[in-house]
């Protein structure tokens, strides 16, 4: 019964209505705030909820940094991951399947300049070879990812933020 005790006197760091980013499903918003008993023991969550994916998720308030939660990315970082788009490509002369591993953990690590860093690697121009399969799973995944955090950030819709990411990625082209 103590964790109950040091689960009412813990400050929440997030709260109803707020957009977080949770690593491996991207952008939601916290929908609730709930006590649950689990195996016998009570736990506080917030209840996040994915609309692209139609997902409701349920995290421990006591773990949700832990887990990798957090508020949405600031404007600098925001500027950061978009001048990273316009970065020379870094791609590593190992296996597709090695690499291809490195770019999920990235994408899954919900931190924006990663993500961004996979999608500048990942873009091809309209002169460069057609992708494979999985090379355009992974850059969809990158990309939209991050697009839905610029809406999000930007308070606009998801196409507005997909041109914005293009805009940035013709950058990389030109210099």
């Amino acid at each position: 019964m103590a964790t109950k005790a040091q689960g009412d006197t813990q400050e929440l760091t997030f709260e109803v209505g707020q957009s977080v980013v949770y690593p491996a499903h991207g952008v939601g918003k916290i929908t609730a705030i709930e006590k649950q008993t689990v195996a016998g023991m009570s736990l506080e969550v917030y209840v996040v909820s994915f609309d692209q994916d139609k997902m409701i998720l349920r995290v421990p308030t006591n773990r949700a940094e832990a887990s990798g939660m957090r508020s949405l990315a600031g404007s600098k970082l925001v500027d950061d991951a978009l001048k990273t788009l316009g970065g020379k490509a870094r791609i590593k002369r190992t296996m597709w399947s090695r690499r291809a591993q490195e770019y999920e953990a990235k994408i899954n690590s919900g931190n924006l300049i990663s993500i961004a860093e996979v999608v500048r690697d990942l873009h091809r121009g309209d002169d460069q070879p057609e992708q494979s399969y999985s090379e355009r799973q992974l850059y969809e995944s990158a990309l939209d990812r991050m697009a839905r955090e610029l809406a999000a950030v930007e308070n606009t819709d998801h196409d507005t933020a997909m041109e914005r990411l293009a805009k940035s990625l013709a950058k990389k082209k030109a210099a």
